[in-house]
């Protein structure tokens, strides 16, 4: 079996999507006014977390100025702040912010992964370059032996996870994305749980609150403990 060295080293040195290489690498040289200091990471994103995690999380792609600058899932703004937040009320992590790639940030039993690795135009891969990433989550579902529940979040990560699975061979029916829906696979297959995205247009709005998200992991809990 492959490393995670292996892996992760493919990933960062991913080409295959030309628009995408440029979107990365613009947004990497003219940056965000707030964060003029910054080397940006500009380069696709690997996963991070716990090698023996039992809970996958499942996300669209970096932020152009989160993770496309510090080189870590879900790490640098909002989406970061509000799912490390949420991680850390739910026992999943070791502290409730997510900054940067020293910051400490340890998670215990979790796995922060996303369907396309760099960011792109306005959040919206084509099917192309969706596509073009699934060998990569394939691969880290096969170094991630232990995972028990997958956590969709947001419907491009649902449905990109579904789409996963039907070109894998699994006979996937069609499934409505809904907040707090929970699917069952025969197994081995983990068990699917969605939730909207965790980006600040859907938490200013209340589409998306803290009290829903800690529901949906109590949910994963309860999930965990069946299986």
């Amino acid at each position: 079996m492959e490393s995670w060295e292996e892996l992760n080293s493919q990933i960062v040195a991913c080409e295959a999507c030309p628009r995408l290489v440029a979107y990365r690498q613009e947004v990497a040289r003219t940056k965000r006014r707030a964060f003029g200091d910054w080397e940006y990471w500009g380069r696709p994103v690997p996963g991070f977390g716990d090698a023996h995690a039992r809970l996958l999380i499942l996300g669209l792609a970096p932020g152009a100025h989160g993770a496309n600058r510090t080189g870590r899932m879900f790490t640098g703004d909002s989406s970061g702040d509000t799912l490390a937040a949420a991680l850390f009320r739910a026992g999943f992590a070791n502290q409730p912010t997510s900054r940067h790639r020293d910051d400490g940030l340890e998670l215990c039993d979790t796995f922060l992964t996303a369907v396309v690795r760099c960011v792109p135009p306005k959040n919206r891969p084509t099917r192309q370059e969706q596509i073009n990433c699934w060998s990569y989550l394939a691969r880290e579902l096969e170094l991630l032996s232990s995972v028990r529940a997958v956590l969709a979040l947001g419907r491009i990560a649902f449905e990109g996870y579904l789409a996963l699975l039907r070109e894998q061979g699994v006979n996937v029916p069609r499934l409505p994305f809904r907040h707090a829906a929970c699917y069952e696979f025969e197994p081995p297959l983990p068990t699917l749980v969605v939730s909207y995205h965790p980006s600040r247009q859907n938490t200013q709005t209340n589409r998306l609150t803290e009290v829903m998200l800690d529901e949906v992991f109590e949910q994963i809990r309860g999930v965990l403990m069946r299986r």
